[in-house]
């Protein structure tokens, strides 16, 4: 019988990873880190087996019963295979690092997931690289960055070119880097998440004017802002850094009473 799955899951959007250099990249990263390890779409095992190396307790999720069946058999003792959709899935309580070569299609959802989950310290993924650029905010950041920023730092890494994986993706991938703050930049997250969706929602043709027409409490204190970082009324909202959201939030109306 032809299984849906063999010679890649295409509906399930993975390319498996087959570039050494990469998963050399990867390992190195991932050294820099310590604790328990939880890989994300372990396929046939191309990050799995150099990772288990290292002697650290890992887990990796993996939604094919047939791949999940035949890593059980390669990986060392020190290896737990999850047969288990990633967006299901509950990640440990303790302290812990995300590793993974995410399915592209997948990869906002995947985010989604990951970032509100409190234990991980840092993740390794490879993502396509326009994500990792985005979301790292060169060249403008999203609002999924915007929002999570004070509590992460997201750094791209390196360009992945289409031809390190099998079958080909139309796209290149990128490493991304997603660490999470020792002290996060503001204290309270569901107001400021609101406040970034007002935002970069607003109406107007820059952010003096969206932040004209946002709820927050003083707005000759955010006319202010825009003065004293030197903000210009034109930019948009893609365009602020992570230390510059922080400084808005606080200026609109965040820190003050309203924060539970």
């Amino acid at each position: 019988m032809h299984h849906p799955y063999q010679g890649g899951r295409h509906e399930l959007g993975q390319n498996f990873l087959v570039d050494r250099s990469v998963i050399a990249a990867i390992e190195e990263l991932v050294a820099l880190t310590t604790g328990p390890i939880v890989e994300i779409g372990p396929g046939d095992g191309a990050l799995t087996l150099p990772l288990s190396r290292s002697g650290r307790p890992m887990t990796a999720v993996e939604v094919d019963p047939l791949r999940a069946s035949r890593l059980v058999r390669r990986t060392p003792e020190n290896v737990t295979i999850v047969n288990a959709d990633i967006l299901r899935y509950r990640f440990p309580r303790h302290p812990h690092v995300i590793v993974g070569n995410i399915p592209f299609h997948l990869t906002t959802a995947i985010l989604r997931r990951i970032l509100p989950a409190g234990h991980w310290r840092t993740a390794v993924l490879l993502v396509q690289w326009e994500v990792a650029r985005r979301r790292a905010g060169v060249g403008g950041a999203s609002m999924l960055t915007a929002a999570w920023w004070p509590w992460y730092e997201f750094g791209p890494r390196r360009r992945v070119p289409a031809r390190s994986f099998r079958p080909m993706p139309s796209v290149d991938g990128g490493l991304l880097t997603m660490t999470r703050r020792a002290v996060p930049l503001i204290e309270e997250r569901g107001r400021y998440q609101d406040f970034v969706r007002q935002v970069f929602t607003g109406r107007g043709r820059g952010l003096g004017e969206i932040l004209g027409g946002v709820a927050c409490d003083d707005h000759a204190a955010v006319r202010d802002w825009l003065r004293r970082e030197r903000v210009s009324p034109h930019l948009l909202p893609k365009d602020l850094t992570a230390e510059q959201w922080a400084t808005l939030w606080n200026t609109a109306g965040g820190g003050g009473p309203h924060d539970r």
